[in-house]
């Protein structure tokens, strides 16, 4: 032994407070490495440690073991394991205590262990194992080393060769870094939990519109270098919403995973099915060969969702609308090939609902018309083009004038008069249509005001309303309001609705139902006429135990009733059985005298159509209602004369 000054100058002669230092700093990472520290900057400690680690070996090995017991001390203390192998029979000849505490041996069975019995290397050789060791020499080797109870531990390995009295040896520092591996495979599994949760539906498992928007891309690059084409599918569900409403968001959430389930049974496995959100779907297709493969595809699609899904013990019919464009013919980029698909759609919606359409130059200049009738419609209603035309409703009797239908009319300054068949479907779509319906409601009140002031007699004025009128229920406060405002009576105003706004279980209504809302327009005052009766749904117990006061005979039925036998059969009953009920009936599009005779002979009194007027203007109408024709006295030997009369005044 040494004494304390002599030791004092090997120290400073071997620079020991370096090594001291950098052993010291080993146990500190080691502290390091077991805190809640970034996982990134404790491994490029642990790496700079490692390094200045080896230098510490390498001081301590050129000097005598049994001299430098100081040295052994602050080893045999380290974090790290370290161990030292004879280079030729490979046995450990030294080891700390945390090498062996570590692998589970006791201090006696380390120093028995062999090099290859330290390290998993699987069926290697030793000299595969001695050849990977040597990478250790020049930098950082990960490697795994086998414990007692046969886990494996994951380390980080630094390997110098050194000279220990007169032999080689091989010392080895090894780092534990399976707590470090750990929290790395942590942040790995969190990170891909979250890509998916951001990336994919969380209903049905499927991708989501996110995934799509980074896939789409790539396939169709590929697609343009394999030279082959790509069909883009987008399916909408047919009436969902009316399944939500009626059994329940979670029945609908149900419905939504069956179908995700049978789509993707119908696809092949390289082409992907992504839930664009609610009851959308887009289907990419991919090495397609031919068009017919892509129609095929999407029939099958069609044909299985046609199948009853059972939820919770009920089955539910649900259909599909599916509208195709391909890659390249329909579009070059995504967004081309999304909106012709997306067009195809709802021109298989508007054929009646479930079936396949594919994209056309036709539909995207029907889109393109669509859109600039949108834009036309909106300016026209800002900058007031819209009129209010009047024809009127004739008792077939006695010819006169006992009400009016205030029939909407555009006059664009460039394209002049557009038939409301052009615009009002357009209005319908694009939820319009409950503009025009609160102007024709505010123009017909304020014209019926007008003609009052003038003097004329006032007849009841009838007003069609659109389903989305009545479902927003406000339609009776405005009513109220404007009536108040016009100093009107209820009585004046009648309102006409299709079949389908008053009796389409589908069409899903908020708040009150549309029965309800009837009922309290008639108890307003206001009488209600179904418009064109026998077109719709026609079902008898409706008008049983709905409130309506008159039916309007659609015009397909009167135009064939003098020569069709099937239509004059059909208008018999109709006629019949609304004076059963008491419900008055008109019979609309008369344009000859042989069908208002038959009209009256078969007990129907009211009638409208060309044969008596046109649609006419507010100054025309005052006019008529000023004239004294315009309530002629009946006259039985007379009624040609009258008629003429009657229809020349109202074409002047």
């Amino acid at each position: 032994m040494i004494d304390a000054s002599h030791a004092a100058q090997l120290l400073t002669r071997y620079s020991m407070s370096r090594a001291a230092y950098a052993l010291l700093c080993l146990a500190v990472a080691g502290l390091l490495i077991s805190s809640k520290g970034s996982v990134e900057i404790l491994a490029g400690v642990a790496a700079m440690l490692l390094a200045i680690g080896v230098l510490a070996l390498q001081r301590f090995f050129q000097h005598r073991l049994s001299e430098h017991t100081h040295y052994k001390a602050i080893i045999d203390q380290a974090t790290d394991g370290i161990f030292i192998v004879d280079a030729i029979d490979l046995k450990v000849v030294y080891c700390n205590g945390t090498f062996a505490e570590r692998l589970g041996y006791t201090m006696t069975e380390a120093l028995q262990l062999k090099l290859p019995q330290i390290f998993a290397v699987g069926d290697a050789s030793t000299e595969s194992l001695l050849a990977r060791l040597a990478d250790a020499e020049a930098r950082i080797l990960p490697m795994q080393q086998c414990c007692k109870n046969g886990n494996l531990m994951d380390i980080e390995l630094r390997r110098n060769l050194l000279e220990m009295n007169g032999r080689s040896v091989y010392a080895y520092i090894t780092r534990d870094v399976s707590v470090r591996r750990k929290a790395e495979q942590q942040l790995i599994d969190n990170q891909q939990r979250l890509d998916r949760m951001a990336h994919h539906d969380q209903l049905t498992g499927l991708p989501n519109r996110h995934y799509l928007m980074s896939f789409l891309p790539d396939a169709i690059t590929s697609a343009s270098a394999t030279g082959t084409m790509l069909g883009v599918v987008f399916l909408d569900l047919d009436r969902f919403k009316h399944i939500n409403d009626t059994r329940g968001h979670e029945t609908g959430d149900k419905l939504l995973q069956e179908v995700a389930r049978r789509v993707r049974s119908c696809v092949r496995d390289t082409d992907v099915v992504i839930r664009m959100g609610g009851d959308e779907f887009v289907i990419v297709l991919r090495n397609v060969k031919s068009h017919e493969e892509i129609a095929h595809g999407a029939s099958r699609i069609v044909a299985t969702l046609n199948e009853p899904i059972i939820v919770d013990n009920h089955a539910l019919q649900t259909s599909a609308s599916i509208g195709v464009s391909l890659f390249p013919r329909d579009g070059a980029n995504m967004m081309d090939l999304l909106k012709h698909s997306d067009t195809a759609m709802y021109q298989a919606k508007d054929r009646g609902r479930n079936n396949v359409q594919m994209f056309s130059a036709v539909m995207n200049r029907k889109l393109e018309h669509r859109v600039a009738m949108e834009a036309a419609l909106r300016d026209a209603i800002r900058l007031r083009q819209l009129d209010v035309h009047y024809q009127p409703f004739v008792n077939l009797l006695s010819r006169k004038i006992v009400g009016l239908e205030a029939l909407i009319r555009w006059h664009h300054p460039v394209d002049g008069m557009i038939p409301p068949d052009r615009f009002i479907p357009v209005a319908e779509e694009t939820g319009l249509v409950v503009a025009l319906g609160n102007y024709v409601l505010h123009r017909t009140l304020q014209n019926m005001a007008a003609w009052r002031r003038a003097g004329a007699a006032l007849v009841p004025v009838s007003v069609n309303v659109s389903p989305a009128q009545l479902q927003r229920g406000e339609l009776r406060s405005t009513i109220s309001t404007l009536l108040k405002t016009y100093g009107l009576t209820p009585d004046l105003l009648q309102l006409e609705m299709t079949e389908g706004a008053v009796f389409d279980a589908s069409i899903a209504q908020t708040g009150e139902s549309r029965q309800d809302s009837i009922a309290q327009l008639r108890d307003l005052g206001i009488k209600i006429a179904i418009d064109d009766f026998g077109t719709g749904y026609s079902s008898l117990s409706y008008l049983k135990h709905w409130r309506v006061d008159m039916l309007k005979i659609d015009k397909s039925f009167v135009r064939d009733l003098v020569t069709d036998s099937s239509d004059l059969a059909i208008v018999s009953a109709i006629i019949a059985i609304a004076r059963h009920l008491k419900i008055q009936v008109i019979a609309e599009g008369i344009e000859g005298y042989q069908q208002a005779e038959i009209l009256r002979n078969l007990g129907c009194n009211l009638g409208q159509g060309f044969l008596f007027a046109k649609p006419m203007p507010a100054e025309e109408c005052l006019a008529i209602l000023s004239s004294k024709t315009a309530d002629p006295e009946p006259v039985a030997d007379d009624e040609d004369v009258d008629m003429l009369a009657l229809h020349r005044i109202a074409n002047e």
